[in-house]
């Protein structure tokens, strides 16, 4: 259209745009022409322009924990004419109105297939189970925003908009209302809540509040038809209701049927994720056609389709894309919709003004109120009516329908979105300030393994990130030897990446006791790791098992993983190396940022740590009647770590299939510290020491002399002094006993300095794990066994000097000073079941 300007996505604007429909690829520019003339360069353009705003905004709002959904709006209003729009000439030649057609039919796509993926990953089951605690919350949150809506009414209706005013309340106080599940999520993981209860709470009650916020849609775009008759809108209801029917009693059963059909452990074929995709589709054909919208129609036939492989499968295939890519065109393309300079006058910011605190105190009133009749305490009920208002997909598809339906016009669309976004972004800073949840943790002293008693209940902290280290960490615990006056209570942690991905929320709010199968791959795995534990805890007597799952970004996991050790007072934490072995046998990063998650664990734990370098743990070639034996060697050379790892070596020893070798490294007078190695160790911080501490070097002569003392008549235990002079000769002496050994327990060695590991840290490649610990887990040491380095808490005193306080277990029971190992095993039988095949 040549000579009038026009404003980019006015839909008011009632000129006609002629352009080639044949025009969609360029000649290229050689050819002279333009190629923003032309659909495609045009779309490419444009969609990389909205990825760039977005990722840009993400990166500025992710020290403030915003969720992603503000950063997308923004990016749309930075490119819409609120901003860089304004500028007619980038206006039209970037976003010009004869693109409306194909931007909005990407987005649309889309937006189509995310909101399939949304009901695909929602298990009805729960909305099923829900009680009426959940359900009298959900309401209560969602009728007084209503009625906030309702009141403001003669505030925010256009004067000129002869529309009904019950469709136009309705969408108003859909939008004001209901709370976006996947963006509550997201907000939940990133205030380190969606673990807690509240939390749980919170999950549900939006998860009811969706399902409630696309019924009422169906209905809004029923009955908000101009020209529909009140028997055409009636039609438009039930003939939605015979869809829903046919979704779930007809193309449940047959998707179920395809599940069946394709062996267990064997991929879908294309042809059967067509067969689902396709329907997508026609779903999304059938509700448009029956007069309520294509997202409806996809939403709906996600929800009918059974969770399980299929589901995780398309999920897995699709989520990236669309999630990624296509979902934030619509995001932006609601900004680009947006003006702010129709937001003018007192009316119309009066309203932005007023509306959000009313809805603030409409929604915590009517959860506080409901709260207290379920004895949750008023801070809680604040906090979870705080969260409700969280805003985001739903409620822009409502203003979006709204604003094709003529309900809703451009001034009152710019408003609402203003007060969706301002909504949210509200709610992270609010809710860090008023909920700081009070840690009433009673101190405890057994927070090492060589302070834990024989006759006390010992626990532990176990880390998982994939299933891959499941079975040596089960042949661990069990190599740990729980019996009866010394059980053992695993709380077994699977730790998941926060990402963006609603579906990786959904697994904390699973009920695990429903036996239905996986909503998806992540799930998958947690259910996995579940599995094999209670698989272990009902075969091994006298132990404990306790699954938990949470979802945080690398960078503050740790932070998550010492809360819980605090929180359940475990005496150590076992987490997986960074690295796995492949069937080469070199040593090769799985996650590089599984590092820093170590690391930041190691300098914040408040128990003692073990990194397990896994190789495998499944016994020796030695055999005990028809069970293989474990062969663990510790090899000690003093200090804190390696008392802690003698300790963890010698609970291991009183099992019957474990044969435990003990190599006591001890420095010859050749390789005494010369004076200048003396002056350079002078130099080094206060809070490293040496060997040659005269307090470190009581502790380890006490300890190892009580230990040679224990195990006098121990058939089973090999306890062997080595002198070495130097690394080398140290090497040496660990490769005579590397080929017979299943496992090595080392200490890391923290504030230590030897020179039996002279040399050994010139080339370390992981020094978080010590020189030995490095040594072991190196691709150069060929070693089929697996590597435990243990870090024992050292307690810090009141002046920053480390306090070694060591309490004998030994010491708690006067029985156990003459107990040999027979005589204890006698005791303390193995438990039915113990040492058989768990995995």
């Amino acid at each position: 259209m040549s000579g009038t300007t026009i404003a980019p996505f006015n839909m008011s604007d009632k000129s006609i745009i002629c352009y080639t429909p044949l025009m969609t690829t360029t000649n290229g520019l050689w050819e002279g022409d333009n190629p923003l003339d032309y659909s495609l360069p045009l779309f490419i353009l444009q969609l990389t322009l909205v990825v760039l705003a977005t990722r840009f905004f993400v990166l500025i709002l992710k020290p403030l924990h915003q969720p992603r959904v503000i950063a997308e709006i923004l990016g749309g209003l930075l490119l819409g004419p609120s901003v860089l729009g304004r500028n007619q000439k980038f206006a039209n030649t970037v976003f010009p109105l004869k693109s409306v057609m194909v931007v909005e039919t990407m987005a649309n796509m889309g937006l189509i297939y995310f909101v399939f993926l949304v009901g695909l990953e929602m298990d009805i089951s729960i909305i099923k189970r829900t009680g009426k605690k959940t359900l009298s919350i959900a309401l209560a949150g969602m009728v007084m925003p209503f009625l906030v809506g309702f009141s403001l009414f003669s505030l925010i209706a256009d004067t000129d908009a002869s529309i009904d005013p019950t469709c136009y309340v309705l969408y108003v106080g859909i939008v004001l209302s209901v709370t976006a599940f996947p963006v509550l999520a997201r907000m939940l993981a990133e205030l380190k809540l969606i673990n807690t209860d509240l939390g749980k709470l919170a999950l549900s009650i939006s998860l009811i509040n969706d399902v409630c916020a696309w019924m009422l849609l169906a209905l809004a775009i029923a009955f908000s038809d101009e020209k529909a008759s009140t028997w055409a809108s009636l039609w438009v209801v039930l003939s939605n209701l015979v869809f829903i029917s046919f979704c779930f009693v007809i193309v449940r059963p047959a998707v179920s049927w395809l599940i069946e059909r394709t062996p267990e452990g064997k991929p879908f074929s294309e042809f059967q994720l067509c067969i689902v995709l396709t329907g997508v589709m026609i779903s999304a054909f059938v509700t448009d056609v029956l007069g309520t919208h294509s997202y409806f129609g996809a939403f709906v036939y996600g929800l009918a389709i059974p969770n399980g492989p299929i589901g995780a499968a398309i999920i897995e295939k699709l989520e990236d894309f669309v999630s990624g890519l296509m979902l934030p065109l619509f995001y932006a393309l609601s900004g680009l919709k947006t003006d702010i300079s129709l937001i003018n006058g007192a009316t119309a910011w009066g309203f932005v003004l007023t509306v959000i605190p009313l809805c603030y105190v409409g929604k915590v009133a009517g959860t506080v109120l409901v709260s207290n009749m379920f004895q949750i305490p008023n801070r809680d009920g604040v906090v979870l009516g705080l969260l409700m208002n969280s805003k985001g997909l739903i409620e822009l598809i409502v203003l979006n329908v709204g604003r094709e339906q003529k309900v809703l016009g451009d001034k009152m669309f710019s408003v609402m979105v203003i007060v969706i976004l301002i909504m949210t972004a509200l709610i992270s800073p609010l809710v860090r300030l008023i909920y700081k949840p009070r840690k009433i943790l009673v101190p405890y002293k057994r927070r090492t393994i060589q302070n834990s008693r024989l006759d006390a209940e010992l626990r532990i902290l176990v880390g998982i990130h994939t299933p891959r280290n499941v079975p040596t960490l089960v042949n661990l615990l069990e190599a740990t030897y729980p019996h009866k006056r010394s059980p053992l209570c695993a709380y077994v942690l699977h730790l998941v990446e926060l990402t963006g991905r609603a579906s990786a929320m959904l697994i904390v709010h699973a009920n695990r006791q429903s036996g239905g199968p996986a909503l998806n791959k992540t799930q998958a795995q947690t259910d996995h790791i579940i599995t094999a534990f209670q698989n272990f805890e009902e075969q091994v007597g006298h132990a404990q098992v306790q699954p938990l799952t949470t979802i945080s970004p690398y960078s503050t996991m740790h932070e998550d993983i010492c809360n819980l050790a605090e929180e359940k007072r475990v005496s150590i934490i076992i987490i997986p190396f960074h690295k796995q072995q492949t069937v080469d046998g070199e040593m090769q990063d799985t996650i590089p940022a599984l590092r820093m998650v170590n690391h930041n664990l190691l300098q914040n734990s408040p128990c003692s740590v073990g990194i397990l370098v896994d190789r495998g743990l499944n016994g020796s070639n030695r055999l005990i009647g028809n069970l293989a034996t474990h062969q663990v060697a510790v090899l000690y050379f003093g200090g804190p770590d390696d008392r802690e790892a003698l300790a963890y070596g010698w609970r291991m020893s009183r099992h019957p299939r474990v044969r435990l070798t003990v190599m006591h490294f001890i420095p010859s007078q050749d390789s005494s510290p010369t004076p200048e190695t003396d002056h350079l160790w002078a130099k080094l911080d206060r809070s490293f020491t040496t060997i040659k501490n005269g307090r470190e070097n009581k502790l380890d002569e006490e300890y190892i002399n009580e230990f040679k003392k224990m195990i006098k008549y121990d058939d089973s235990v090999e306890y062997i002094d080595k002198i070495v002079n130097n690394g080398e000769e140290t090497v040496a002496a660990i490769r005579s006993i590397n080929n017979v050994n299943d496992l090595f327990i080392v200490g890391r060695g923290q504030g230590t300095m030897s020179p039996l590991t002279d040399g050994l840290t010139d080339w370390s490649e992981c020094p978080e794990l010590g020189a030995i610990g490095d040594l072991l887990a190196s691709s150069d040491f060929e070693t089929t066994a697996s590597v435990l380095v243990m870090h024992q808490y050292v307690e810090q005193g009141p002046d920053g000097e480390e306090n070694f306080v060591v309490e004998r277990p030994w010491e708690s029971s006067e029985h156990y000073q003459s107990m040999t190992h027979q005589q204890y095993v006698q005791r303390y039988p193995m438990p039915k079941g113990m040492g058989h095949s768990l995995l």
